[in-house]
């Protein structure tokens, strides 16, 4: 029997990408809501409820709208939301299995995932495991800076950057968030355990999608001191098993290089981590797609996972 899929902002960058990563599947039917009803709560919640999974890929208050859609007899529908709505909430599995054993159990047993936010998934994914493993106090003043491919920032931003009449200045690395107010931080502070919400400087540039995370640390102010070798080891041992995450070698000739381009594993749907700098100052890198492990493919290795199917059908590994 079909898995029925309901995509809920069908029409948006990131539930175009999972619709496309359907294609070829023959164990998903996919519910298709009349574009005119798109928006109609009573077609939504018909369809929401007719489904096994539900994808929301909406703007927050879309997302809680089709949450509240849900009958209160409804113990069927598993909902996966794209948004940043849900992702520190109470009662949500925070969709990043290779943290933990508990995130990992949590998606395969839950009716409510919360998929990461692109940025969070990079910081996330170097932050907690230091934290986790005694390595990184948590009270350390973390700060964090991000390069992103323009796909990201959603349609309108898109049809910007590749109209031909475009400003000058996109085409140049944009900073933003120069307020320190970023929608991803909220959980960069809940799902790591920081004591202080980290600064973040992300940066916006004139390619499609990829993405680089970097987070710089002080070896005196870690709670062990540890060589960029031995981090790299420690990652390595962390994440051994995790078929999406790879560590890379320590004369990895990426960064050996001395650059790390954002645009790298575009396409892919897995996370690089690199180690680099010396033994007093050390930076810690994680390289994916914003589209993959930092949007869509991370809500389809999701539905994999409580599905109990292979974690990567559909995905690009």
């Amino acid at each position: 029997m079909k898995t029925k899929v309901f995509i809920d902002g069908s029409e948006g960058t990131t539930g175009l990408r999972i619709f496309e990563r359907f294609q070829g599947r023959d164990d998903i039917e996919i519910l298709k809501i009349d574009s005119e009803l798109r928006k109609d709560p009573v077609e939504r919640r018909k369809f929401i409820n007719s489904s096994d999974i539900t994808f929301l890929c909406l703007p927050d208050v879309a997302s809680r709208e089709a949450v509240s859609l849900i009958d209160p007899d409804n113990d069927h529908t598993v909902i996966i939301d794209a948004s940043t709505a849900h992702r520190t909430e109470a009662g949500w599995a925070y969709g990043f299995p290779e943290l933990s054993d508990a995130h990992l159990e949590a998606i395969k047993k839950g009716n409510r995932i919360a998929v990461p936010g692109c940025y969070a998934s990079g910081f996330i994914g170097l932050v907690y495991p230091l934290i986790a493993g005694g390595i990184l106090p948590s009270d350390y003043p973390v700060s964090a800076f991000a390069l992103s491919g323009y796909s990201g920032a959603g349609k309108k931003t898109i049809a910007v950057y590749e109209s031909e009449d475009r400003p000058n200045e996109f085409s140049s690395g944009r900073e933003y968030a120069l307020t320190q107010q970023h929608k991803h931080l909220k959980e960069m502070k809940a799902i790591t355990g920081l004591a202080r919400t980290p600064l973040f400087s992300p940066i916006i540039d004139d390619y499609y999608s990829g993405m680089v995370v970097s987070v710089q640390l002080y070896a005196d102010m870690l709670s062990k001191k540890m060589t960029p070798a031995e981090l790299l080891e420690f990652f390595r041992e962390y994440y051994a098993g995790k078929k999406f995450i790879r560590v890379a070698e320590a004369d990895d000739e990426t960064a050996a290089g001395g650059f790390l381009a954002g645009n790298m594993l575009s396409g892919w749907d897995g996370m690089k981590i690199y180690v680099t700098g010396n033994e007093e100052r050390i930076v810690v890198s994680s390289q994916f797609d914003n589209l993959g492990k930092g949007a869509s493919g991370a809500a389809i290795q999701c539905m994999n996972l409580r599905l109990g199917c292979e974690e990567a059908k559909g995905l690009n590994l």
